[in-house]
């Protein structure tokens, strides 16, 4: 290890306990008989829904199955030293509702805002002496057009008209992120009653339609074309394509050239922080300090949550309503309503007595699209990466493109795409797509001084190996060291500076997280997954065919990414149905 990484044993002071557990110690710690409300997994979306409730006076409890809350958004020493977004590693689309609401701020939520946000580094022999291009993206539309005026003159010129046609989209489904789905159940088959409140669902859709106007057919392409046709009909150079087709496949078993991929794109764009639309930053002390905020919100207002505490049971009473939960250990918990933060696939294969759950239903939830293409590779290094394109500081101080989401193999989507088919046929890609993320740049308590924590969030692996090969070991090493050999590449010196690494294949983030086959949404973001689809018709208004059950997480509308809202919105709907019993 390097000399500039001495700060290390310094490092290793305890960290400060989080303000939720010092507000649920004492009496206010015991678990109780029974409770109002139950959510299983402290995710942020269980987190969220727990806060919300308890401040509408449901007197609520959270069991986490893991030593640690967050579900994703977890922080986690892995190498000494060293703190790692172990899963979940940046912040910009959580509500803004949510972050007032709970008064994240208040309960010690920090971030640092990137400006610039995105750099892409061009792997090519630099002329004259220059340094090979790059690609630097950021808020200053002038700055941004310079960038791509290397590549395009003529995209340098669209790329302003090119973001205004995506925020007008964005300002249009935005509304819907933040309410229930239109409950098309109630529509079907309810009382007049329930179809004349249902009727209110409609309000957010129609006002969407009205918001986009006479260009809905535009942006109904956006919505279900390949992405690449979208951006091929704004801009011709694959610098700049690729780089904004990495938001459209990221997290997803698919191609720039898949229908629908435009949706995901999207999705990665609707965010902003204070203030700032599109904005994306770091959470200091890692993405577990925001599940510390919101467990702060939650028990400052009385909501109990216990770790190491696994729900193997949904109980149901002879009536046909859940009645509560029974916990690993044995331990009864009676609840008027249960709320899961865990996938579908858990909440209904697993934790639900299958009798009290129609067959039909029960099957499509088994035939969801679970596939991802994630590999999660934390790293701990003694140094900055050095990148040709964009050579370091003297002094090793962190430069604005080092704060950045740094895009790798993304020159061209035809190197997506090629990606993305090693993965159909069951290998890892060889050139995998790696989005490298430094937080530390901007946040030093995360890494002993001069030393850094490096995110690698790489595609394309498949969950299964061609050949009926296990991910083990080896297999996992080997795609590690490929995706070092990459980033060296156009780092050299990186793989020297690497004191420690975790890695996280798809079947690694199923057994640790509970994310079905890896996939960081819980399901797939595809089309036919998606809004009243979510996570099957006719079921995607947080209730489930067994009264008394919700959902509340990622598996739910408006689906992944650590936004809140399923948490939000599930927790009103619990509420009203409360008051209505």
């Amino acid at each position: 290890m390097a000399t500039s990484c001495g700060g290390l044993g310094r490092a290793l002071r305890a960290s400060p306990r989080p303000a939720w557990r010092e507000t649920h110690s004492g009496a206010r710690g015991r678990l109780k008989p029974e409770y109002d409300a139950v959510v299983i997994g402290a995710g942020h979306n269980g987190l969220v829904a727990a806060a919300y409730l308890q401040r509408l006076g449901v007197n609520t409890v959270v069991f986490e199955r893991r030593h640690v809350i967050g579900g994703a958004a977890v922080t986690e020493e892995i190498i000494p030293g060293f703190k790692f977004s172990r899963a979940s590693y940046l912040l910009s689309l959580l509500r803004p509702q949510i972050y007032t609401d709970l008064e994240l701020k208040k309960h010690g939520l920090r971030l640092h805002l990137r400006n610039p946000y995105s750099f892409t580094p061009m792997q090519e022999e630099g002329t004259g002496g220059k340094v090979p291009r790059s690609l630097l993206l950021g808020t200053d539309m002038a700055e941004n057009q310079k960038q791509i005026a290397q590549f395009s003159l003529k995209d340098a010129q669209a790329f302003p008209r090119y973001e205004e046609f995506m925020n007008r989209l964005v300002s249009a489904i935005d509304p819907l992120l933040d309410t229930a789905p239109v409950d098309m159940a109630a529509f079907q088959c309810g009382s007049l009653l329930q179809r004349l409140k249902s009727l209110s669902t409609l309000k957010p859709l129609l006002q969407a339609g009205l918001t986009l106007g006479a260009q809905l057919p535009q942006y109904y392409q956006v919505l279900t074309a390949p992405i690449t046709k979208v951006l091929d009909q704004w801009f011709e150079s694959e610098p700049l394509k690729a780089t904004l087709a990495t938001d459209a496949v990221i997290g997803a078993m698919t191609s720039p050239h898949t229908p629908g991929s435009g949706y995901v794109l999207l999705h990665h764009v609707m965010g902003g922080l204070e203030g700032t639309l599109g904005a994306w930053g770091y959470v200091q002390g890692g993405m577990g300090a925001l599940s510390d905020a919101i467990a702060s919100s939650a028990t400052a207002h009385g909501a109990s949550i216990f770790t190491e505490k696994t729900v193997v049971k949904v109980q149901v009473n002879s009536g046909g309503r859940v009645r509560g939960v029974v916990l690993q250990d044995g331990t009864e918990v009676r609840s008027k309503v249960v709320l899961s933060n865990a996938s579908p696939q858990i909440t209904f294969l697993k934790l639900t007595p299958q009798e009290w759950l129609p067959e039909e239903f029960v099957g499509r939830i088994s035939q969801l699209d679970t596939q991802s293409p994630v590999t999660k590779i934390n790293v701990a290094i003694d140094r900055l990466p050095n990148f040709l394109a964009m050579p370091n500081a003297p002094g090793g101080q962190p430069l604005p493109h080092h704060q950045c989401s740094i895009h790798l193999n993304c020159e061209d989507t035809r190197l997506l795409h090629q990606a993305f088919q090693d993965a159909v046929d069951g290998l890892p890609s060889h050139r995998p797509m790696i989005e490298l993320c430094i937080p530390s740049s901007l946040d030093p308590t995360l890494a002993p001084p001069g030393c850094h924590v490096v995110s690698l969030f790489t595609q394309y692996t498949p969950y299964a190996l061609a050949g009926g090969k296990a991910w083990d070991e080896q297999e996992r090493n080997a795609y590690a060291d490929k995706v070092f050999d990459c980033i060296e590449a156009y780092a050299p010196g990186f793989k020297s500076s690497v004191v420690g690494r975790d890695i996280l294949t798809p079947p690694d983030l199923e057994r640790i997280f509970g994310l079905p086959g890896g996939n960081i949404f819980h399901c797939s973001m595809s089309l036919d997954q998606l809004y009243f689809a979510r996570p099957l018709p006719l079921h995607s208004s947080y209730r489930c065919p067994l009264p008394g059950l919700y959902l509340c997480g990622s598996g739910a509308h408006p689906g992944g990414g650590v936004m809140g809202a399923a948490g939000h919105n599930a927790a009103h709907v619990v509420f009203g149905d409360l008051k209505s019993m």
